[in-house]
Parts: structure tokens; C-alpha cells; sequence
């Protein structure tokens, strides 16, 4: 997922929001230096992470970008589950996908010092170009990949994305929406445990268990 969902998944804590978002800038054990709500929004970024790593559709969009993308396979998937999150935004929450965007903008900006130093470098940029709002259309996700293939070794290959796409559209379709009935119930449970009291090992071995869970179910309808 990226950051439109990760910010979306959050709930509406602001500084879970905070943490979720900049969750890929944190490394190793450098999440402990953060405030606490900041630290729950790192650690439910990972798991996140992990579940959509793990679950059969991601794996299987995955599948056909790999002969162009390889290992960054994963990534363009990321960015195609936010464009459909936003296309069919309404389905999934009663705010306007322009105010959950100027909201997260606002939290972002007020939490600010809070940011590793990379995030605030692009931040007003995103701001600027209404990048989350963009994704809700495909052309958004294309100025997306290159931008990031201009500044990583992303393939450059946006025209074969948008050839997939168009290919594949109903597909895409399907499969997010039966891959975020299962992450929501999984971030569900993260918050659940989160913010019930002080979060420790006992507890991320639920979340282990709840994981396996989930896509044990979902394996039995594939």
C-alpha cells in the first residue's frame, strides 16, 4: 500500500496518521525515539506491510508486472491499490477524497518537526501537486512512477503500466476489492490491540495469528 492508504488505515488518531505515513523513513529501532501515538502508526505501517506482502492478491497482481519490473514489481502494485482506493473512494469513506486529502495535509504540516528529514523534503511538494487526490486517476499514478524512476531504479516503463491497466482493468478491480475487505479487517484488529493498553510481545503474536488467520480463510475460496 502507499500513502493514501497507509494514511487512510490509520483511523483518526493524528499522530498515528503521522507515523503510518512516514513509516518507510524509519529504520530498524529508530521508531523508539518517536512520540508514543507516532510509534503505534510506524509499528501498524509494518504490519500493514507484511500483510499485503503475504496476501494471494497482491501476490498475484504482482504477477503480471514481474517480467517488466522484477523485485519492484511490488511497487507499482502499491500505487495501483491506492489509484483504485481513490477511484472508488466513496465506498470506503464518508469524507470527500479532497478533505481526507487537505486533512492529512494539515496533520502532516502541524506535525512537521516530527518528520524524518527526506519526508519533509517531498511533503510540500505532494501538497503542492495534490498528489494524493491524483491518484484517483490512472495518469496520476503514471506521473507517479516517473517521478520515482527518475530519482530510483525503477524501471522507466510507465506506457507498459498503462497498457497493463487498460488490459486488465476488471481484474485490478476485483482483486482490490477483495484484498481491502481483508486488510480492513486486519488493520481493524491492529488498532484494536494498539489502543487497548501498552503494546507488547503477547500481543504482536495475536496480530501474528490474526494475520494467518485471515489469509488462511482467504485461501480457501481461491
Amino acid at each position: 500500500m502507499n500513502y493514501l492508504a497507509h494514511l487512510f488505515l490509520s483511523g483518526p488518531d493524528e499522530q498515528t496518521m503521522v507515523g503510518n505515513f512516514i513509516g518507510d523513513y524509519v529504520k530498524g529501532n529508530t521508531w523508539n525515539k518517536f512520540p508514543e501515538n507516532i510509534k503505534k502508526g510506524i509499528l501498524m505501517h509494518r504490519w500493514i506491510d507484511s500483510f499485503t506482502d503475504a496476501h494471494p492478491n497482491f501476490r498475484e497482481a504482482k504477477s503480471l508486472f514481474r517480467s517488466e519490473f522484477g523485485l519492484y514489481s511490488g511497487i507499482v502494485i502499491d500505487l495501483l491499490y491506492d489509484h483504485y482506493l481513490a477511484k472508488n473512494w466513496n465506498d470506503y469513506s464518508d469524507l470527500t477524497l479532497r478533505a481526507f486529502a487537505k486533512h492529512s495535509h494539515a496533520v502532516l504540516l502541524q506535525n512537521f518537526l516530527h518528520l524524518p528529514v527526506r519526508v519533509q523534503s517531498f511533503l510540500p511538494f505532494l501538497i503542492q501537486h495534490k498528489r494524493l487526490e491524483s491518484y484517483a486517476s490512472v495518469e496520476g499514478i503514471l506521473q507517479t512512477l516517473k517521478i520515482m524512476s527518475n530519482y530510483s531504479s525503477l524501471p522507466a516503463k510507465s506506457n507498459y503500466v498503462l497498457q497493463t491497466i487498460q488490459t486488465n482493468n476488471d481484474f485490478f478491480e476485483v482483486n482490490f476489492r477483495e484484498f481491502m475487505i481483508d486488510l480492513l479487517k486486519y488493520a481493524t484488529e491492529i488498532k484494536r490491540v494498539f489502543f487497548s493498553s501498552s503494546f507488547g510481545c503477547r500481543k504482536k503474536k495475536f496480530l501474528k495469528k490474526k494475520k494467518k488467520k485471515i489469509l488462511r480463510e482467504k485461501k480457501k475460496y481461491i
